[in-house]
């Protein structure tokens, strides 16, 4: 399986988010603030670029040993050698992406719903990606929010870590960690921020001060 990481603060890119500061350097500053881990996230985006963004990211966060997950895209996670790939629902399989990408790379998979918790290829899945918490419109195509009771409901059921994701803000941290979760997934809160730094050390003081008690 996949060596360990952190969840805690996940960081998700949005390079509309990012505007003309781009998600290279948004991602820089955001690390200094003590993010944990990254997916590219870019829909949008054609493979060239994507590759292009991702060995830019390495660079970053290699040394700091950041993983780099690729969102959706296996290809451009396996071209510049990134440290895992997040898949959704509508996505290729987890058994197919493991296969693909190999025992020792990190495989998230999107949840919303109890029932997507039996799928006989979650064996092959290192954490969940659950919510969206709130709705927000950096996904269009999301399921309808959960809030924190159903992500108490997923943690509790979940056999994985979970990483609580969905216009999730500063002031979540301490509700969605205490319903289990491992971790938040920060899309707008920190790719749109005016300063990147002075917010994710915003989010990472609050887990700190979470699981100090």
């Amino acid at each position: 399986m996949a060596a360990p990481f952190d969840l805690s603060l996940y960081l998700v890119t949005d390079a509309g988010l990012a505007g003309p500061r781009g998600v290279v350097e948004t991602v820089r500053a955001a690390v200094a603030g003590g993010i944990t881990l990254v997916q590219l996230r870019d829909p949008a985006a054609k493979g060239r670029a994507q590759v292009e963004t991702a060995a830019a990211l390495l660079e970053i966060l290699r040394p700091l040993g950041i993983p780099l997950i690729i969102n959706d895209r296996v290809d451009v996670a396996l071209a510049v050698g990134a440290d895992g790939v997040h898949v959704g629902q509508s996505d290729i399989p987890a058994a197919m992406v493991r296969e693909m990408i190999g025992p020792d790379r990190i495989l998230g998979l999107s949840v919303s719903y109890a029932s997507e918790l039996a799928a006989p290829d979650l064996g092959f899945v290192d954490y969940l990606g659950v919510g969206p918490i709130y709705a927000t419109p950096t996904k269009t195509n999301a399921a309808p929010p959960i809030g924190f009771d159903g992500l108490a409901a997923l943690a509790a059921a979940s056999p994985l870590p979970v990483v609580a994701i969905g216009g999730v803000k500063q002031e979540h941290v301490e509700p969605i960690l205490a319903a289990g979760a491992a971790g938040v997934a920060i899309v707008s809160a920190i790719m749109a921020a005016d300063d990147p730094a002075a917010a994710a050390a915003d989010f990472s003081a609050r887990i700190r001060r979470f699981r100090s008690g």
